[in-house]
């Protein structure tokens, strides 16, 4: 499609980035009009439908991201995300570190390419559910002010490191059915980045139809301390107590309330029952 015939809805969640996501929008508006490209850019209230646009950019982070694909799970116009919140690690794994100008130039030239969605009971997500103590981090920073990176993330993490008891799971899929056991984490990625910059699973891809799954066991604090730099930096992969495996499936039971997160954005559950849906978006990138 050349340029000229475009029409882009550029979708923006004004509290992302404390704020940052409205300078960018505003800063991609201009750029279009300055092309004499069609737009129309949507904050407080998002449409009901895209029926009238080519494509739609969404400005924000991972939890903008989530909410869109919540709202819009059948949207099939080419969609495009800029990185104007305080986690952007689905961002980061399709244009990794371009500049504005850069990204700019792929949101409008490049072909629409197929990017799997999961979903998790009856909800959505594009770059990992996270079971345990990466859900007791979510729940703890509810509400809370976020700052850009990981940095908020962390600051949690050494607060919760000591504190927190892991949990007894049963875990399965259609390969397997694994005996209960105490996991630290239960990570199923789609994105091999989560909370700002820890690749939890270094080896996943959007675009292949699987999750890496990765089943950490139950550490004593002072070897989480220990281990924590190692999976932040993704070299976790071969260490003994780190199991991990791809599937189009997995089901996750505990005898409590189990906490989780989907993009970074808590939940809670009796059990997960999670599934893949291969290609269900498309983005350019």
């Amino acid at each position: 499609m050349q340029t000229a015939t475009k029409n882009i809805a550029i979708v923006c969640n004004p509290l992302a980035g404390s704020g940052n996501a409205v300078v960018l929008s505003n800063k991609l508006v201009a750029a279009l009009r300055k092309d004499h490209i069609s737009c129309t850019c949507f904050k407080e209230k998002w449409p009901d439908n895209f029926i009238d646009f080519s494509d739609i950019w969404i400005v924000g982070g991972d939890g903008t991201l989530n909410y869109f694909v919540n709202h819009y799970p059948d949207i099939k116009l080419p969609l495009v995300i800029f990185n104007g919140g305080t986690g952007n690690d689905f961002h980061w794994l399709l244009y990794g570190n371009m500049s504005f100008a850069e990204q700019l130039k792929v949101a409008l030239l490049a072909a629409p390419k197929p990017i799997d969605l999961g979903r998790c009971n009856e909800k959505y997500f594009l770059n990992g559910v996270g079971v345990g103590f990466e859900g007791e981090i979510a729940k703890s920073l509810t509400g809370k002010n976020k700052k850009a990176g990981k940095t908020s993330f962390m600051a949690m993490i050494l607060r919760k490191i000591f504190l927190y008891r892991s949990t007894s799971y049963n875990v399965s899929t259609p390969e397997q059915a694994i005996a209960e056991k105490k996991y630290l984490i239960i990570d199923i990625s789609n994105g091999s980045r989560a909370g700002g910059g820890f690749h939890v699973a270094p080896n996943a891809r959007p675009d292949d139809g699987l999750f890496d799954v990765m089943l950490i066991d139950a550490l004593h604090p002072l070897q989480r301390l220990r281990w924590l730099p190692v999976i932040e930096k993704g070299k976790h992969l071969e260490l003994p107590f780190v199991h991990h495996f791809k599937t189009k499936q997995i089901q996750i039971e505990s005898i409590g309330n189990i906490f989780f997160h989907l993009d970074g954005e808590y939940h809670w559950a009796n059990q997960l029952s999670v599934s893949m849906l291969p290609g269900q978006l498309l983005f350019r990138y």
